[in-house]
């Protein structure tokens, strides 16, 4: 009961937090157990978070045991489906068995039950996949074994792939792979165990880099990030849009990295010169980069522009109305989560778990004064507490375009001062662009 009460909460903040939260191949979730997810775990409690949103079933999921350090803790922790486990290198916590705990996952899957495991072990914002521990084929593989190999586990991989995992109103991907049947590894199993195990592990690793966005590099990462947001725009046309698209993007990049760096070597350099030396004038100017991909047609700048700014008046009522109701919870979250953690990987699901105490808690206060000041009936108070909430995302996103609109003025100011800075600029993108696609 308390864990669907608490999905219920925690889908409400994921689903403000994220801007846009798009499944691939939702189908391939099971519609039964026994089922094992495995996942890439780069954001913390919103990873888990995140598999509960999607998944048809409810989840079990395995969690540090120093998170259970006290009595209620492991009460309450226990009663929402988390199952305690002391990692290598960490703490030993009292009245956590790790055995006791491998029991309780056999017993889960015997039931026809779902678990939840990220092989990596601990968690880190980046989009390498890390080494994977064997723990969840030994779980998966043991489970068959104490049931004769007709328990019919089912491994479903998942790839979380987040465009900007601790920002507000960013964009995430869920990629759910076709299961992996563990048929051909139950009998080498009984007699081959540790191999049999590694084995299996080295599958999900392969099945899980086919549905993330993997670098094999930090310094990779970075310049793969770097080109996709210079490269996505709007006012090209891309073959899928929303975070599909830009996903779509951010691989086909990488992909044509890892291409060049076998066959030309010595364009990487060429690419990152090109790369530095574009992001430095285009910060010097303060543009966006895809304004660059639009044409040079004043009139219509001019066009778009007074209808942003007829269309700023008109939202501008609601737009105070929102920041009225909503700025005091937005920044004491921003102040309050790097005082709390230095993990950025901890920046989304504290925010989260933060806007669910705050938001409501501010809200209410709104409706206690405008009751004593105005004596709103019951359905007007509701009609005010459902504003609140509604108003802030609006607020949030007219003052996005209120910082495009003068992004746009900026750019405007530059092609009227020197158009021909302006073309050269466009001319070293599609260098640029021709260095890394061959176009």
């Amino acid at each position: 009961m308390l864990y669907r009460i608490l999905k219920l909460v925690v889908t409400v903040g994921i689903r403000f937090y994220y801007k846009e939260i798009r499944i691939i191949n939702r189908k391939n979730f099971p519609d039964s157990g026994p089922c094992i997810y495995i996942a890439n775990h780069p954001n913390t409690l919103m990873d888990a978070w995140m598999i509960g949103y999607a998944s048809r079933l409810p989840i079990h999921f395995m969690a540090k045991g120093t998170l259970f350090s006290s009595p209620l803790k492991n009460k309450i922790l226990r009663s929402l489906n988390m199952i305690p486990v002391n990692r290598r290198g960490e703490r030993t916590t009292g009245g956590v068995s790790n055995k006791d705990s491998f029991e309780a996952c056999y017993s889960i899957l015997e039931n026809k039950k779902c678990l939840l495991i990220f092989p990596e072990g601990t968690s880190f914002l980046e989009r390498h996949l890390r080494e994977l521990k064997s723990g969840a084929a030994r779980i998966a593989l043991e489970a068959e074994r104490r049931n004769g190999g007709k328990l019919g586990v089912k491994i479903v991989p998942l790839g979380l792939n987040y465009l900007d995992a601790d920002r507000f109103r960013s964009r995430v991907m869920i990629h759910v792979g076709q299961p992996i049947s563990l048929e051909n590894y139950v009998k080498s199993y009984e007699t081959d165990p540790g191999p049999t195990a590694k084995k299996l592990t080295e599958v999900f690793r392969i099945r899980l880099e086919q549905l993330l966005v993997n670098s094999s590099e930090k310094e990779e990462e970075l310049m793969t990030e770097e080109l996709h947001e210079l490269f996505s725009s709007k006012y090209i046309r891309q073959s899928r849009r929303g975070v599909a698209g830009e996903f779509e993007l951010l691989k086909k990049i990488r992909d044509r990295m890892e291409e060049t760096k076998l066959t030309n070597p010595w364009k990487i350099e060429e690419i990152k010169s090109t790369l530095k030396n574009l992001l430095s004038k285009l910060d010097h100017y303060e543009i966006r980069a895809d304004f660059l991909d639009r044409r040079f047609r004043t009139k219509m700048f001019f066009r778009q522009l007074l209808v942003s700014v007829v269309l700023v008046l008109i939202a501008l009522p609601v737009y105070l109305f929102g920041v009225v109701h909503n700025f005091f919870q937005y920044k004491i979250t921003d102040v309050i989560v790097p005082k709390l953690t230095r993990d950025i990987e901890y920046y989304a699901p504290l925010s989260v778990l933060l806007g669910l105490i705050l938001y409501p808690l501010v809200y209410l206060a709104f409706m206690f004064g405008m009751k004593l000041a105005f004596d709103l009936a019951f359905w007007g108070q509701l009609a005010y507490f459902i504003s609140m909430p509604l108003s802030g995302l609006l607020a949030f996103s007219l003052h996005a375009y209120f910082r495009h609109i003068s992004v746009k003025w900026r750019f405007i100011y530059y092609l009227l001062k020197d158009k021909q800075k302006m073309q050269e600029l466009k001319q070293e993108k599609e260098k640029l662009r021709a260095l890394v696609f061959g176009e």
